[in-house]
């Protein structure tokens, strides 16, 4: 499994604005600044994040991306997840396999999976601010 720039970047989007929480909405722009990354880049990870419902959006002036409910309701794993659709360490996992059944492998890696997806849903958003 291999994390993309995708689910990096929504990452990097909810810490900005976990940090600037109660600041109102935050200008994706600004975000892009802090972080150094490319406006364009941010965009699409933001506009999945809005879709999932992770943030609201506003538009004109004053408006922006913000929480759509407090850091510490979130987890790691539903952020990567609303950028990369999966975090399966092998494919087969997620869309099967006609060798499932016999497999000497498979077992392996839903243990695997299931390590990584635990120790995604452990974590907030919180617990990325400290």
């Amino acid at each position: 499994m291999m994390i993309t720039t995708k689910g990096r970047n929504a990452l990097k989007i909810m810490v900005d604005l976990a940090r600037h929480e109660g600041e109102g909405y935050v200008s994706l722009a600004d975000v892009a600044d802090r972080q150094r990354e490319s406006l364009k880049y941010l965009e699409s990870s933001a506009s999945q994040l809005s879709a999932a419902g992770l943030v609201t959006s506003a538009r004109g002036k004053s408006g922006g991306y913000k929480l759509s409910r407090p850091a510490e309701q979130y987890t790691v794993a539903e952020i990567l997840l609303s950028g990369e659709g999966s975090l399966a360490p092998v494919q087969c996992i997620e869309n099967g396999c006609e060798n499932a059944g016999t497999c000497q492998t498979l077992p392996l890696f839903k243990e695997l999976d299931e390590v990584i997806m635990n120790f995604l849903n452990s974590k907030t958003l919180k617990d990325l601010l400290k």
